[in-house]
């Protein structure tokens, strides 16, 4: 079998591809990136591979058995974009995709789902075999704002009491490699998520254990978190999408209290005190 994964070269396509190598030979994998060089570090066989560039797909795609389409990150343009794979697919004789889904896609009310559920769309109208893996929240969207959180002694936020059941990218790639491998795990929606749900207050507590320092909780209204953020150095369109994002978690948008994630990597989902650790040592 060959195994072909798209935004090779992103945070969720290395994790993949490392995932991968320890586990089936490394020339049966293939990275697939806008630019082929910057994969060179993965030691997999690299191929140009260019969403806005659809005539360039199937080439790309010859010889390939199961393809990896991790959702492009160009909010928007998803949807011809991931058609244009689609269709270089079916064009080269790929047999079977995984995709990258949203958690609870067809009824998520976060502005990221409209783009997925139309993927997921495309794909059941294919006639190729696929596999959607509707992936919920990365740990590390909270987590990355720890160190600012502990510059100024806050951290900051829109979710109010929402819960989150967030995994870290590392528990999402391992799903992705044991559904690329086992084929009877082919075939099927998984609505993936933490074991464990938290609060931001949760966050900042955990925070604060962990750094020795109190460090609050400090929610606020949509506007001003925007704002905030904004001013910490994020594009306008970011902060905004970020603020949406929290006040649809405190709406319930990113909990699910299933465990299919931890059951498809074969361990519990990691803690968000590890997870906490991580970023801020």
């Amino acid at each position: 079998m060959t195994f072909a994964i798209t935004g090779a070269t992103g945070q969720l396509g290395r994790l993949v591809i490392n995932t991968l190598k320890t586990r089936t030979a490394p020339e049966q994998i293939i990275a697939l990136a806008r630019n082929a060089d910057k994969a060179a570090d993965l030691g997999v066989p690299a191929r140009a591979f260019d969403y806005d560039a659809p005539e360039t797909l199937a080439p790309a795609l010859d010889g390939v058995d199961t393809l990896l389409l991790i959702s492009g990150s160009d909010i928007g343009r998803r949807v011809p974009q991931h058609a244009a794979v689609i269709d270089a697919a079916k064009a080269a004789g790929v047999q079977h995709i995984v995709y990258t889904s949203l958690l609870h896609a067809p009824t998520s009310t976060l502005g990221l789902a409209p783009e997925h559920v139309e993927t997921e769309m495309l794909l059941a109208a294919s006639g190729i075999a696929h596999t959607v893996l509707r992936n919920g929240w990365y740990t590390e969207n909270y987590t990355m704002g720890l160190p600012a959180a502990l510059e100024h002694n806050a951290l900051i936020g829109a979710a109010k009491d929402g819960r989150i059941s967030s995994a870290t990218r590392e528990d999402y790639a391992e799903a992705a490699a044991a559904v690329l491998l086992d084929n009877a795990l082919q075939g099927k929606t998984y609505e993936l998520s933490g074991d464990e749900s938290y609060t931001l207050k949760d966050l900042a507590a955990t925070l604060s254990t962990h750094s020795g320092k109190d460090i609050p909780y400090v929610d606020m209204p949509e506007a001003e978190y925007a704002a905030a953020l904004t001013g910490s150095g994020l594009s306008t369109d970011l902060a905004a999408f970020l603020a949406h994002c929290d006040v649809e978690a405190s709406k319930g948008a990113l909990f699910d209290d299933g465990t299919q994630l931890s059951v498809l990597i074969g361990r519990p989902t990691t803690p968000l005190a590890t997870a906490v650790a991580a970023a801020v040592d």
